[in-house]
C-alpha cells in the first residue's frame, strides 16, 4: 500500500481489553477505514491476545456497518521489551507500589515503543492517525499514559517520519464509569455485553471467574478499576 497518508483512516492499538475495545468502536464510528495492531511482548496476561480475535469477530457479526470499515489486523512480536522489563506484567512477581512510587505493573517505555512501531506500520499502510486507550483518569500513574507525553511523542514521530502523525486518545479524561457509558453510547447493549463477555483486563490473566463486569481475578488493580467503574455506571452505592 502507498505511504501517502489517508486522513479518513486510523490505526488502533488494540490489546483486547476494555479500553482498547471502546477506542476501536470510537474509531469505527468516525473513520472510513480502521486497522488494528497488537503487541506480544511476553506479557503475563497473554490471554488478552486471544481475546483480541474474539472481540474482533463479535464486532464484525454484531455491527455490519463497522465490519465494512474494519480492515487488517497486525500483530507484532516484541520479545526484547519483555526481556528487559522486570515488572509484574512480565514476571510472576507481586503487584505493589515500587520504590519510585510507581506500581510494579509499569513497563518502562511500553507505550512509547507501541506508538513508534504503530507509526512505522502506519507509514507503510498510509495511515497517519494512531488511536490508543491511554488516560489520566482512574489510572495507575504511568507517565507514558499522560497526554503531554503522547502529544510530545506525536511531534517527535512526525519529525522523524517527515510527515504529520496524530495520536488520538478518546479516553484521556474519561474515568472507568465514563468508559462504560461511552461503550453504551457507541454500540448500546450489544457492545456493553461484548465487552463484558469477551474483553480481558485482569493483570493475572484470570478467565476462571465471571463477574457482572467481566472476567478476572477481581483483586488486581485492573480488575478493581473495572469493577469500580461498572458499579458507578450502574448507580451502585
Amino acid at each position: 500500500m502507498t505511504n501517502i497518508a489517508d486522513g479518513s483512516a486510523a490505526l488502533v492499538l488494540f490489546s483486547g481489553g476494555q479500553d482498547s475495545t471502546v477506542c476501536l468502536a470510537w474509531a469505527l464510528s468516525r473513520y472510513d477505514r480502521v486497522e488494528t495492531i497488537g503487541f506480544d511482548y511476553g506479557q503475563r496476561h497473554a490471554v488478552e491476545l486471544e481475546a483480541r480475535q474474539r472481540v474482533a469477530a463479535r464486532l464484525r457479526a454484531a455491527f455490519p456497518d463497522w465490519a465494512a470499515r474494519l480492515g487488517d489486523d497486525h500483530m507484532l512480536a516484541l520479545p526484547a521489551l519483555g526481556a528487559i522489563s522486570d515488572t509484574s506484567l512480565t514476571r510472576a512477581t507481586e503487584i505493589e507500589v515500587g520504590a519510585a512510587g510507581l506500581p510494579t505493573t509499569f513497563v518502562p517505555g511500553r507505550n512509547l515503543l507501541f506508538f513508534t512501531y504503530a507509526a512505522a506500520l502506519g507509514w507503510r499502510r498510509g495511515i497517519a492517525t494512531l488511536v490508543g486507550g491511554m488516560c489520566e483518569t482512574d489510572y495507575s500513574g504511568y507517565p507514558d499514559c499522560r497526554n503531554e507525553t503522547l502529544q510530545t511523542l506525536a511531534k517527535a514521530i512526525s519529525l522523524g517520519l517527515d510527515k504529520p502523525v496524530g495520536i488520538e486518545t478518546p479516553l484521556m479524561y474519561v474515568d472507568k464509569a465514563g468508559t462504560w457509558a461511552m461503550a453504551d453510547q457507541l454500540g448500546g447493549k450489544a457492545l456493553v455485553e461484548l465487552i463484558v463477555d469477551e474483553t480481558h483486563t485482569c493483570y493475572l490473566g484470570n478467565r476462571a471467574h465471571r463477574h457482572a463486569w467481566g472476567y478476572g481475578c477481581g483483586t488486581c488493580p485492573a480488575c478493581e478499576l473495572r469493577a469500580k467503574g461498572w458499579a458507578a455506571w450502574q448507580g451502585a452505592p
